[in-house]
């Protein structure tokens, strides 16, 4: 059986370990918030970041897809340009696409 000093120690190690890991991403980001930048990216990387989706989606698109698929990528564009909200414009678009593939394009086997 362990020594209780050596498990008072085991856990002492990760707490501290645990405490500075979750510590760290607040530490680095203090002097970052001035940074232009970081300012920069935070006003262009939501449409980044749904281009890069888009690209990844249409990737391997089949043929019978093509439809659902592009009237999807209109809404979400569309949602986009209407309210400019990145949560709004993934979601809406994804629930237009889950509902044209399951009831308007949906295929019976």
């Amino acid at each position: 059986m362990p020594d209780p000093i050596h498990i008072a120690g085991g856990v002492a190690v990760s707490v501290a370990v645990t405490w500075a890991l979750r510590a760290l991403p607040f530490a680095a980001l203090a002097p970052l918030r001035s940074s232009a930048t970081v300012h920069f990216l935070g006003a262009r990387m939501p449409v980044g970041v749904m281009v890069i989706l888009a690209v990844y989606t249409l990737h391997d698109t089949q043929a019978t897809a093509y439809a659902p698929t592009a009237l999807s990528l209109a809404a979400t564009i569309g949602l986009h340009l209407w309210k400019r909200n990145p949560v709004l414009s993934i979601l809406g678009g994804t629930a237009v696409h889950v509902l044209l593939t399951s009831v308007v394009f949906a295929q019976s086997w």
